[in-house]
């Protein structure tokens, strides 16, 4: 499970570090763990902190937001409800974040790296701010993006690419979780809040549906490249005949044509 200091916890929630105290002295936020003197946050805070900040969008105040945490926990088991924020809350990902300076996306991307495509790249989510340093989120795609860049794309069109996917993919995904989320809540808290005898149930229901969804979007993905790819290169060999077929009739007309006399 990944571990948090409070400014990493307060990024990642899209809040601030005073936000994140004042919730937890209003009793919304677990106290951190403590290693030495510092606070230590886990996947199950992080959750528990994008709820507030949902919860908080939509106009509800901090006491009906404490009420209904309250009435979810009554009586329920502590390990239960903090593996179902778990659930929630885990990255959905192995992958361990990586850091690069500037130095180094000098290097990996060359003259590509400018201001414009730096800021896009932040943007989107592919690099984070980290003092003087950047944070790689995900270094799979970080690492793709380097190696498409070694194949002669340039960096705008990688970037491209990520937008593209982050537009599409997300999309995706927001209509997946709404269905999979309408069904667990239909099922286990029709019109109330979930009670803490279905928490235990709806963590386990959750963490199956993670891989599922993963290897149906890698078994589209595959379909769709492989369909597309047919049709691209379809394209681009009836056009070469197109070509070659133009330069044969070509000849063939100056063959007809009289020579010099």
């Amino acid at each position: 499970m990944a571990e948090y200091r409070i400014d990493e916890l307060a990024r990642l929630a899209d809040t601030t570090v005073r936000n994140v105290r004042v919730y937890q002295d209003r009793g919304l936020l677990a106290p951190p763990r403590r290693q030495g003197r510092v606070g230590i946050y886990s996947e199950a805070h992080l959750a528990r902190l994008r709820l507030i900040g949902q919860l908080l969008r939509r106009g509800y105040t901090f006491a009906n937001i404490g009420e209904m945490f309250q009435v979810w926990e009554r009586g329920g088991d502590l390990s239960e409800i903090l593996g179902f924020e778990s659930a929630v809350g885990d990255a959905w990902s192995d992958e361990i974040a990586d850091y690069v300076s500037l130095g180094d996306l000098r290097e990996l991307f060359g003259k590509g790296v400018t201001p414009k495509t730096i800021k896009r790249a932040l943007d989107l989510g592919v690099l984070e701010r980290d003092g003087l340093r950047f944070r790689v989120p995900s270094p799979r795609l970080f690492h793709a993006g380097v190696e498409l860049v070694k194949l002669g794309m340039t960096v705008d069109s990688v970037l491209d690419i990520a937008e593209n996917l982050r537009l599409k993919i997300g999309d995706v995904s927001e209509h997946m979780v709404r269905l999979v989320a309408d069904h667990i809540i239909t099922e286990h808290a029709p019109g109330t809040v979930i009670q803490s005898e279905d928490v235990a149930q709806i963590a386990e229901l959750i963490r199956r549906v993670r891989p599922l969804a993963q290897q149906a979007v890698d078994a589209v993905l595959a379909q769709e490249m492989a369909h597309h790819l047919t049709n691209v290169l379809g394209d681009h060999f009836a056009e070469a005949m197109e070509h070659l077929q133009a330069q044969d009739r070509a000849g063939q007309d100056m063959e007809g044509l009289p020579g010099p006399s």
